[in-house]
């Protein structure tokens, strides 16, 4: 049986390295891998997917109005033995359900990579709905700088200190984003303390 697979980490624990690792296990047994992104994220070019330590591919550009039911249907059925979504907090609730319904009546695996929470540790749409009607969930484990798990995607803009407020997506990596524990991100504004991102002198 088939199922359904969110593996969500904070920012910087190698979720898109660990979905490309993934797709080069099943190549590497003769498996076609439908590899898919969503059209929010072109930080890499928009049909590239490149994890931080420089594993990459090629990948397939999801904008938000497209049907991943049909377009499996149309394009990919007979073609696919598994589906691999990097950044899927960016697909939207529909699409979702879209991929759920693949597992369900093509019994192929989705494999769904990606942040569970924003920068104000609210659920994301799309791994909303994934934390709803996944079969498995798990967690990709990554570290604050006290030692902590992390499990906060803090922003900090410019000057230093820890961004509140905003519009939801504002792409960015090392140079927007760090992995906190929420211990140090509530002492981080309360306190209002600069924060050095990772990479920073």
């Amino acid at each position: 049986m088939a199922k359904l697979y969110f593996k969500y980490g904070s920012m910087g624990s190698s979720k898109t390295a660990q979905a490309l690792i993934t797709k080069y296990n099943y190549e590497e047994n003769s498996l076609n891998v439908w590899l898919i992104k969503p059209s929010a994220d072109i930080r890499d070019g928009r049909q590239l997917l490149r994890s931080r330590i420089g594993l990459e591919a090629v990948c397939e550009v999801v904008p938000p109005e497209m049907d991943l039911y049909r377009r499996f249907q149309e394009h990919r059925r007979g073609h696919c033995d598994v589906i691999i979504a990097d950044e899927c907090q960016f697909l939207t609730p529909d699409q979702i359900d879209q991929l759920r319904a693949i597992v369900n009546d093509e019994n192929i695996p989705v494999m769904c990579f990606g942040l569970r929470t924003d920068f104000q540790t609210k659920l994301f749409p799309g791994s909303m709905r994934l934390m709803e009607i996944a079969d498995t969930i798990q967690e990709i484990k990554t570290i604050c700088d006290c030692g902590a798990k992390a499990t906060v995607n803090a922003r900090i803009g410019r000057d230093g200190y820890i961004i509140t407020q905003g519009q939801q997506v504002m792409l960015g990596g090392n140079d927007s984003y760090i992995a906190m524990c929420h211990k140090c991100y509530i002492r981080g504004i309360r306190e209002h303390r600069k924060i050095r991102l990772h990479g920073q002198a």
